[in-house]
């Protein structure tokens, strides 16, 4: 169908964390494939399925050594093409995701330029450099790595590479012609096999200034989201949209041409429309939304911004509330406001968390996000209700944000724990019984309230709410792409109408009337019947 994108819910597979299969106590494709019924009985359209390609997993897999091939300790390229055709024959597109910013170091391009001499034509597919300093000993400018420390290491011949995040991962230089012939032979490679699309991880992030610059002072903490710099001289640079245009077109040769959604943290969402002009992506990630804090006026305004610009380029909106990046959103919805954190280095600690209310939010935070006009991203464990596991012992923490900051901060982990299937201990179902390993990241003792087996046919259930927003979603002409409506509403309410159907969320401290004569259709919480709607709920009216 043309155009399915528009309005997809896609499902985000964190691989290593959805399902084992061979017991290894790593989620892998064997591991995808047992569990395609719970994404098809989801109702979603799609799955997006983080790098399974062979990596040495420095950064989980986002160091790729091999773009063409699938990591052993997910499976094999035939299990892959299975999986691919299972997920179609159940009505299921697959989007993979692509690293085009940086390579592993054990990428084959890599070790060739370590091997070969400076000013060589391997260097150049790279961003290496003479130091600074009488001896080179000073990285060749200030840029810092989002994972924390210096932007460049050093080599034994005395030159520096670039690598805007671990040293493992050196950044690639896309003004060679080479890179950019590549990466599109890649696309090609797998859309051959029936991939459905890419979702472009640090689409922002390519193209450099030649020359390098200094970036001077700036904020440690705005490292991945520079505010008020305009001609930034690694982030969000207009030659990124040459690349995207090529990439458009490799897509468009195909009879259903696949799609590309873009990872773009940029400081705008007029920046960001400009990556989803008509011959460039299709979609992007909206962070304004997902940073926004749980208050009415404050997401009515990313609504409205985010809807009017991405209209001015003919473009679909993108909603999505937790990913393999983020805190958790129960964790965060759970806590005092906080506008525009996402990481626990920047929320209120873990003793000011109330889950309940956390979770309460969550369910209204999902009806809200399923009706806005466009897509919709959740993330594995968004349909449990899952929270971030903040308590994971030091030993166990395996993203390079936690040595990288001097284990000042501990990262990602905790929204990557695998995930509760069944039973009442772990591995609650995430890998076979029997299994010879322990889950890769231990599981807390009280998933076993909220595995998908202890969910399942229970009305008041996280899982229940999913279903049913889903299965309304697909059965409602209105909700999905098209127009929204704003409707009268007390402080602290959002009411707006999808053409037959009214979304209201309550945002406020109290409860407040729903409109006369509503039939609701679905809300976040079972109602009384009084005919008002309680805090930190949302409902879905026929009108």
């Amino acid at each position: 169908m043309a155009g399915w994108w528009r309005d997809a819910v896609v499902y985000q597979v964190y691989i290593r964390s959805f399902a084992d299969g061979n017991g290894d106590g790593v989620g892998d494709i064997a591991g995808i494939r047992s569990r395609l019924d719970h994404l098809r009985d989801l109702g979603i359209d799609a799955l997006w399925i983080n790098p399974w390609y062979p990596s040495p997993m420095a950064d989980g897999g986002y160091d790729v050594a091999d773009y063409r091939a699938v990591e052993p300790v997910f499976g094999t390229a035939e299990e892959a093409s299975a999986m691919i055709e299972e997920a179609h024959a159940h009505g299921l597109r697959v989007i993979l995701d692509i690293v085009p910013n940086h390579t592993s170091d054990r990428h084959a391009w890599f070790r060739a330029a370590l091997a070969a001499a400076p000013g060589s034509p391997e260097r150049a597919r790279y961003w290496f450099r003479p130091g600074r300093g009488v001896d080179g000993s000073e990285p060749p400018n200030d840029w810092r790595s989002v994972f924390g420390g210096p932007a460049w290491t050093r080599v034994p011949d005395g030159e520096w590479y670039l690598h805007l995040f671990d040293s493992s991962q050196p950044d690639l230089n896309w003004d060679h012609e080479e890179v950019r012939a590549e990466f599109e032979q890649v696309l090609r490679f797998w859309f051959d096999r029936g991939v459905d699309g890419f979702r472009i991880d640090v689409a922002n992030g390519l193209v450099k200034r030649p020359d390098l610059p200094d970036l001077g002072p700036h904020d440690e903490e705005a490292v991945l989201l520079p505010a008020d710099r305009p001609d930034h001289p690694h982030w969000d640079r207009d030659g990124v949209h040459e690349i995207y245009r090529a990439w458009r077109r490799v897509a468009e040769s195909y009879p259903e041409p696949p799609v590309f959604v873009a990872e773009a943290w940029v400081r705008s969402p007029e920046r960001l429309a400009r990556y989803l002009r008509p011959d460039e992506l299709h979609t992007a990630f909206n962070f304004d939304y997902l940073r926004a804090p749980w208050d009415a006026d404050a997401l009515r305004k990313v609504i409205d911004e985010s809807l009017a610009t991405v209209a001015t380029v003919g473009a679909p909106a993108t909603w999505v509330l937790s990913n393999h990046d983020v805190v958790r959103h129960v964790s965060r919805l759970g806590r005092p406001l906080t506008p525009g954190a996402y990481s626990l280095a920047h929320l209120p600690p873990v003793d000011t968390l109330d889950r309940e209310l956390g979770t309460r939010r969550a369910r209204a935070a999902a009806l809200l996000m399923l009706a806005l006009p466009g897509s919709a991203y959740v993330y594995q464990g968004d349909e449990l209700g899952l929270w971030e596991v903040e308590d994971l012992p030091d030993e166990a923490r395996q993203d390079p944000t936690w040595e990288r900051s001097g284990r000042t901060e501990v990262g990602r982990d905790g929204c990557r724990v695998p995930l509760p299937w069944s039973g009442t201990k772990a591995p609650f179902g995430f890998s076979p019984d029997g299994a010879s390993a322990a889950p890769w990241l231990p599981q807390p003792a009280d998933f076993a309230t909220v595995t998908a087996e202890a969910q399942d046919g229970d009305p008041a259930s996280v899982l229940t709410l999913y279903r049913d927003a889903l299965r309304l979603r697909r059965e409602h002409p209105a909700l999905g792409d098209g127009e929204l409506t704003w409707l009268p509403a007390e402080p602290g309410v959002l009411a707006f109408s999808r053409g037959g159907l009214t979304c209201v969320v309550n945002f406020s401290h109290a409860a407040v009337p729903l409109p006369d004569n509503a039939g609701v259709l679905l809300a976040s919480v079972p109602l009384d019947g009084d005919g008002l709607l309680p805090a930190d709920t949302a409902a879905w009216l026929a009108e």
